[in-house]
């Protein structure tokens, strides 16, 4: 009997029989359990899910509604418009970032590079457009495209001559450093044009209302149109789907948080380009990471890399276009961070940017350990990382403090994420 006959008959006798199913050692999908069962059946899964370690987002997220309510009870303006639209602005440089460092954890790998990398970007960026009079744009293309192949010369090393990834990032860290230093030369100092293009990545507000309003209309219809079209593609195909209560009770959900960060927004200066963009590469690199053949081959090597081998994946190709990815998105926080500050400067990618940028893609649920991650967790994580910072600013507590509990925050998700191996292991699931 083939794979597909024997898939197939399981499914089957999964929905005719869900509470043998659901007795027997096989994960019962939890649609099929919400259909015979109802609530219970959510109750059921989700007691199952605890039991083997797949706890998903739910820390972080718990997380973040404990640290906004403590900030909130300490200072009133934390929760105020003009705060979190700040923060909403600050954290899309170190993001971007994060985006980048999510597709070098699925392989279980690190790349310490990218702060200088990031600061290489600004700085190439200003050389160009300021002091040779480049245009804009194509200034602006180039910088990125010194991140691309900063990255793919990284992997490159790692791939196919074997020199291990923290060693060569690490050598990254400090070449890219030091060219940054050289070509910002003597001055270590270049003003960005406060009205060009690279300065409203970050200053530029959407104003009308409508705008953030529309967003968020055109985000819960988008969301709403594909999952019911998908389920109705799973239903064709005979593989278990969501029940329409179910996909209504998620769109009112995202309705909700949706709606009210519009008027967030619109309660103070609007909507930023800054979010809009951000927003944009999370849900493209979301798709291109669940969706297209590419992307699972970047959970199978974090899963295996002599499995991945065997079925015929090039890992030399995959793992240097993973690094190359990562530099393209240094490169782009980097642009953003110019942005923020208007300059390119010698302290650019240096300080806690690297440490951000990684704890950030951890401490939203990415796994260290590899074959684990989506990249809106870099969303979650630098949400934490940017509240905790705004937030102990607003009560005047000194960097040092700051460190110090960004670093508890993080060595807390790194057990957590430890935990759930090992129970994922005990389940059998890892």
């Amino acid at each position: 009997m083939s794979i597909e006959k024997t898939s197939a008959t399981a499914d089957q006798a999964a929905v005719e029989n869900p509470e043998a199913a659901a007795g027997s050692d096989v994960a019962v999908d939890p649609r099929l359990l919400v259909r015979e069962r109802g609530f219970a059946g959510y109750i059921s899964e989700f007691k199952r899910k605890i039991r083997a370690g797949d706890l998903g987002s739910l820390p972080v997220v718990v997380g973040l509604i404990i640290i906004w309510a403590i900030f909130a009870s300490l200072n009133s303006n934390f929760l105020t418009a003009g705060n979190l639209s700040d923060i909403s602005v600050a954290m899309v440089g170190t993001g971007m970032i994060a985006v980048g460092i999510v597709f070098v954890l699925l392989l279980g790998e690190i790349d310490l590079s990218v702060g200088s990398v990031s600061g290489v970007a600004g700085a190439a960026f200003a050389v160009l457009n300021v002091t040779h009079g480049m245009p804009e744009w194509l200034a602006l293309i180039l910088a990125v495209l010194t991140g691309t192949a900063a990255g793919a010369i990284h992997g490159f090393v790692f791939a196919r001559i074997g020199v291990p990834a923290f060693a060569v990032t690490l050598a990254g860290l400090l070449f890219w450093n030091g060219f940054m230093l050289q070509i910002l030369g003597s001055n270590g100092t270049i003003n960005l044009d406060s009205s060009g293009l690279v300065a409203k990545l970050s200053g530029y507000y959407f104003s009308d209302v409508a705008a953030a309003y529309g967003l968020a209309v055109f985000a819960v219809a988008v969301f709403f149109v594909t999952t019911f079209f998908d389920n109705r593609r799973r239903e064709a195909a005979g593989v278990p789907s969501r029940p329409l209560s179910e996909i209504i009770v998620r769109t009112v959900l995202l309705a909700v948080v949706a709606f009210a960060a519009a008027a967030v927004f619109n309660q103070y200066k609007g909507l930023p380009l800054a979010v809009v963009l951000f927003l944009a590469v999370l849900v493209i690199t979301d798709f291109v990471l669940r969706r297209t053949a590419y992307g699972r081959k970047i959970f199978a090597l974090g899963g295996s890399i002599e499995a991945s081998r065997r079925a015929g994946i090039n890992v030399a190709a995959v793992r240097i276009s993973v690094y190359a990815v990562s530099g393209t998105f240094a490169a782009i926080g980097g642009l953003f961070i110019a942005s923020k500050i208007a300059s390119a400067n010698q302290g650019a990618g240096a300080g806690d940017l690297l440490m951000n940028a990684i704890a950030a893609a951890v401490i939203g649920g990415t796994s260290l350990f590899g074959g684990r991650g989506r990249t809106w967790n870099a969303l979650l994580g630098v949400l934490v990382i940017v509240s905790i910072q705004y937030g102990l600013a607003l009560e005047g507590i000194a960097s040092p403090v700051q460190y110090m509990i960004t670093g508890g925050v993080l060595l807390a998700t790194v057990v957590i994420d430890a935990v759930t191996r090992k129970t994922q292991k005990s389940a059998g699931r890892a």
